[in-house]
C-alpha cells in the first residue's frame, strides 16, 4: 500500500518534533507565532493551530491567549498529562484491558521500590510522608483518600528519580481510577482505608531499612490486594479466570 502524504498539520508537528530533538526548541521556550510558522512551512495558519492543539492535548504545550510576554505557546518540561489522557482513552475504548494496565503498574512499582531501597544516598521521602500524614485525616471521603493515595505512589516514583516511570505511573493510575472508584467497597471502606494506611507506612519502612526484597514484596501484596478488592478479582495473575474480559463499564 502506498504511503499517503502527511497532512498539513502533521507537517507542522513533525517540524516541531525535529526542533525538539535537535535542541533548537527546549522546555520553557516559546514557539514562534502562528504567522511565522505558517510562512516558514508553507502551510495555512489553520494547520498550525491544529498542530498546536494536538501538542497541547498531549501535554507538550501550554498556550496563553492575548498579547504580552506571557502570551503564545510554550513547551512544557514534564508532559505527563498527554500520557494520562492516552491511557484513559485506550482503557475506555477497551484497547488496553484493565488487567494489562494493572500488571504493568505492578512491574513499574516493583522497580520503583527496588530503586528506592537500594538508593545511595537515601532518597528524599519527605513529600511522600507528608501525603501519608494527610491521609491519616479520619474525615476524608473515600475519593479524597484515593486522590492522596495516587499522589503518594507518584511521589515515590518521583523520589526514585526515573521521570519516564513517574509519567507512565501517572497515566496508569488515572486510566483505571474511575473503575476503582466505581467499584470501591464503600460498605467496608473504614477497614479498607485503615489497611491501606498501614501498608503505605510499611512501604516507607522497607525503603528506609534498605530492604529491597521486602519493599518489592510489600508493593506486590499492596497492589494485588487493592485491585482484588476494588475490581472483584486479582488482575495481576495471568491465570486468573476472566482477567482477559473487557473492563467494566462505568
Amino acid at each position: 500500500m502506498p504511503h499517503s502524504e502527511p497532512r498539513a498539520w502533521e507537517t507542522v508537528l513533525n517540524h516541531l518534533e525535529q526542533q525538539l530533538v535537535s535542541g533548537q526548541l527546549a522546555p520553557g521556550q516559546r514557539l514562534p507565532g502562528e504567522r511565522i510558522l505558517a510562512a516558514d512551512l508553507g502551510v495555512g495558519r489553520t494547520s498550525v493551530r491544529e498542530a498546536l492543539r494536538v501538542m497541547e492535548a498531549l501535554g507538550l504545550l501550554s498556550a496563553q491567549t492575548g498579547s504580552g510576554p506571557t502570551a503564545g505557546a510554550m513547551i512544557v518540561s514534564r508532559p505527563t498529562g498527554g500520557m494520562s489522557m492516552l491511557m484513559r482513552m485506550q482503557v475506555a475504548a477497551q484497547s488496553f484491558p484493565v488487567a494489562d494496565v494493572v500488571r504493568t503498574r505492578l512491574v513499574l512499582e516493583t522497580e520503583v521500590m527496588r530503586a528506592l531501597a537500594e538508593s545511595d544516598p537515601a532518597p528524599d521521602l519527605a513529600h511522600a510522608e507528608q501525603l501519608l500524614d494527610a491521609m491519616d485525616d479520619a474525615g476524608l471521603a473515600a475519593h479524597e483518600f484515593l486522590v492522596l493515595d495516587a499522589r503518594f505512589h507518584i511521589a515515590m516514583a518521583d523520589a526514585a528519580g526515573n521521570q519516564v516511570i513517574a509519567a507512565m505511573m501517572t497515566g496508569l493510575r488515572d486510566s483505571i481510577e474511575s473503575y476503582v472508584l466505581a467499584g470501591a467497597p464503600l460498605g467496608t471502606w473504614p477497614t479498607t482505608c485503615a489497611r491501606l494506611r498501614c501498608e503505605h507506612r510499611g512501604l516507607l519502612e522497607a525503603v528506609r531499612a534498605g530492604d529491597a526484597d521486602l519493599a518489592r514484596s510489600r508493593i506486590v501484596d499492596h497492589i494485588r490486594g487493592y485491585y482484588a478488592e476494588s475490581l472483584g478479582r486479582d488482575h495481576t495473575r495471568p491465570d486468573d479466570p476472566g482477567t482477559e474480559h473487557s473492563p467494566p463499564r462505568v
